[in-house]
């Protein structure tokens, strides 16, 4: 228990240092600043900084929550998936073991975006920014002329998220491989991750697209 705790504590390190970077480095503050002024008066725009600066430690304090409940959702549908598919026991403590070692995938997106405007396109947009995900779908078709709704299933189709498939099928197919199984772990746990993992992120998807459509 002690090492999973570990693990989590480092991944939440791991965000913390990300996010804090994002939001220094790449002058976040300055860009909100260029696109409320289109919107809203400099007294406006005053007082929306006033009350972001107040509340500021709301976005820091919360990661630990957003970490927790997601990769206790993926835990549980992964869960859901080795009972049907798997003749081992496996138990939830190991599942949310191994997605705490696989969401250490997704500190790299925060990472490659951090040195591509740092040092590659160092004159950006704040949608630029909220849009950029690197080795995605997306950076090949570009955000701009694309239907708000089509801009996250594009985002999802990236090779951090494949990577984070693999991760989590050879883990999983270790645990879940029995010698009563046929072929190799790796296909017992692909099979388990897309058909557990794989339908509920679909189904997020869709959702998200669903309500990105509706209030677009």
């Amino acid at each position: 228990m002690n090492k999973i705790l570990i693990n989590f504590f480092m991944l939440l390190i791991g965000s913390f240092l990300t996010t804090y970077v994002i939001a220094t480095t790449l002058s976040v503050n300055d860009l909100l600043y260029q696109s409320y002024s289109e919107k809203l008066t400099t007294i406006q725009i005053e007082k929306v900084f006033e009350l972001q600066e107040k509340w500021q430690w709301l976005s820091y304090a919360i990661i630990p929550l957003i970490v927790l409940i997601k990769s206790m959702l993926i835990t549980t549908v992964l869960y859901i998936g080795t009972f049907f598919y798997s003749k081992a026991k496996v138990t939830f403590k190991q599942l949310f073991n191994v997605v705490v070692k696989a969401e250490f995938v997704f500190l790299g997106v925060g990472v490659l975006k951090i040195i591509w405007f740092y040092f590659f396109q160092t004159n950006y947009t704040l949608e630029d920014l909220q849009y950029f995900y690197p080795l995605s779908a997306l950076n090949i078709v570009g955000y701009k002329g694309l239907e708000p709704w089509f801009i996250y299933p594009f985002q999802v189709l990236n090779l951090f998220e494949l990577a984070y498939w693999l991760i989590l099928a050879y883990f999983i197919g270790k645990l879940a491989f029995t010698i009563k199984d046929k072929g190799k772990p790796m296909d017992l746990g692909l099979k388990i991750v897309a058909s557990s993992y794989g339908s509920a992120l679909l189904l997020w998807v869709v959702v998200v697209m669903f309500f990105t459509l509706n209030y677009s």
